[in-house]
């Protein structure tokens, strides 16, 4: 579709949906025009991010639905049209020569490349249940580079950013690879552990592309990071169910399909589920109810509720120092959950909204968070005091220090706002300003622990 027919197009469901405003009394014409200036800066927005006319149109409608009633109602009626969008091209293009590359097509034949790169070491005689460290290691690199060469395709990066990624995953390759490492010793385990982490965040710079140092561009990566967990989990349920009936069907006529799905299915699907389920990300962005934020307003008050009865629970008994070393593990998960729920109320909540009972519970998960935080450091040197130093030990102390100025800081800023002393952007700009800080810690645990104890 060329550039002319896509502003026509536009003009005409702008106009379709300006008349749908002015046939309702309780909106005047002053109000709508209002509106209209309001939706075009969305539609632009949305256009320069990588949508097409048709999608940007619809996804600023339903936007905006969330600040008009009549909006909402004008999008709810119109929203079936996208669906059929997001799979179908439009008859002009089908009717034109023109054949470019679909987001999905991309997605998909990156996902194929993730199965071949897992299988690749193989010609080497590298097998996995032979090498697992070997795996453990590079895992990272099987799929997370693709995924950020797919961003880098969609939002059409600039060299200097890319060259950025190229060096960030060289360097990361290099550190995993080249160390001496004590066959299972703690700095092999912790670098294998915090590598994807930091990895992670040179996806978010490609996933932004030229909006990183912007609190909106780094707030829309957690909420992909969100939302791509739960779309890999649903898919991995799926994919659960698939090989049940792959087992039985080939049962049936005597043979046992163990090996494929071992050595085949299981390593290869999970490797590409992480694109495919990426794209489903992106494709459904803004067309549905976001998954995530839903999922933490059901889960916040319960998350409050525990960690308040285990708090009352550590007084009463008096066990605070008595937690053992795989129960400080789980008590970190634990807080990592609870700052996940966080961010997902921040990145769904309208700052413009009043103040209201759930951001009441926000502030006591935060606070209960941020004392529950405090015992975990406690017994932490508590360990590191009677039995000395360890890089497991050291590590959880860096994890719960982090957490613990992450949350100190943010139950400030909520309280803040609950006393109308602080707007709530403060709490998003916080929030997104310290996501840096986890990708210094992994990249410190990748790089200096393994000197500093010796590849232990």
């Amino acid at each position: 579709m060329s550039k002319s027919e896509e502003s026509v197009s536009l003009e005409e469901q702008i106009d379709r949906w300006r008349s749908y405003l002015l046939r309702r009394q309780a909106i005047h014409s002053v109000d709508v025009a209002e509106l209209e200036d309001h939706l075009r800066e969305q539609v632009t927005a949305l256009v320069k991010a990588g949508l097409s006319t048709d999608e940007a149109f619809l996804v600023a409608v339903k936007r905006m639905g969330a600040l008009d009633e009549l909006t909402r109602e004008f999008a709810r009626e119109h929203s079936d049209r996208l669906w059929k969008q997001l799979v179908v091209l439009p008859e002009d293009v089908r009717d034109q020569g023109e054949r470019t590359p679909s987001d999905a097509f991309v997605a998909f034949a990156l996902a194929v490349a993730a199965g071949i790169l897992i299988k690749l070491p193989e010609l080497f005689r590298i097998r996995l249940a032979e090498n697992e460290w070997f795996y453990a290691h590079n895992l990272s690199f099987f799929v997370l580079p693709l995924l950020s060469g797919y961003f880098v395709w969609k939002r059409r990066v600039g060299a200097r950013t890319l060259s950025v990624l190229a060096v960030a995953f060289a360097a990361a390759g290099v550190f995993a690879n080249v160390y001496p490492f004590v066959p299972r010793g703690s700095t092999e385990v912790l670098s294998v552990i915090h590598l994807p982490i930091a990895l992670w965040v040179a996806v978010g710079i490609a996933y932004a592309g030229g909006r990183w140092n912007e609190v909106a561009g780094r707030m829309d990566f957690i909420r992909f990071s969100g939302e791509l967990f739960i779309y890999y989990v649903l898919m991995a349920l799926g994919g659960g169910v698939f090989t049940g009936f792959l087992m039985m069907i080939f049962k049936t006529i005597g043979f046992d399909a163990g090996w494929f799905i071992q050595s085949w299915l299981l390593p290869c699907g999970a490797a590409g589920a992480v694109l495919v389920a990426s794209w489903l990300v992106e494709a459904k962005q803004s067309v549905i109810e976001n998954m995530a934020p839903v999922l933490t307003r059901l889960f916040t008050p319960l998350f409050a509720i525990l960690l308040v009865t285990f708090l009352a629970t550590m007084l009463l008994t008096g066990r605070a120092v008595d937690i053992e070393r795989d129960a400080l593990i789980g008590f970190d998960l634990l807080l990592v959950v609870v700052l996940g729920l966080l961010l997902y109320s921040v990145s769904a909540r309208d700052a413009q909204l009043p103040r209201g009972v759930f951001d009441v519970m926000q502030v006591v998960l935060v606070v209960s968070a941020l004392l529950a935080d405090a015992v975990a450091l406690w017994a932490i040197s508590a360990r590191i005091s009677e039995f000395g130093i360890t890089p497991n030990r050291v590590a959880g102390l860096g994890v719960n220090v982090i957490l613990l100025v992450n949350l100190a800081w943010s139950a400030v800023l909520y309280i803040r706002f609950l006393r109308e002393r602080g707007p709530f952007t403060d709490l998003e700009r916080w929030q997104t300003n310290y996501l840096p800080v986890y990708a210094v810690w992994g990249a410190i645990v990748v790089i200096v622990f393994p000197f500093v104890f010796r590849y232990r």
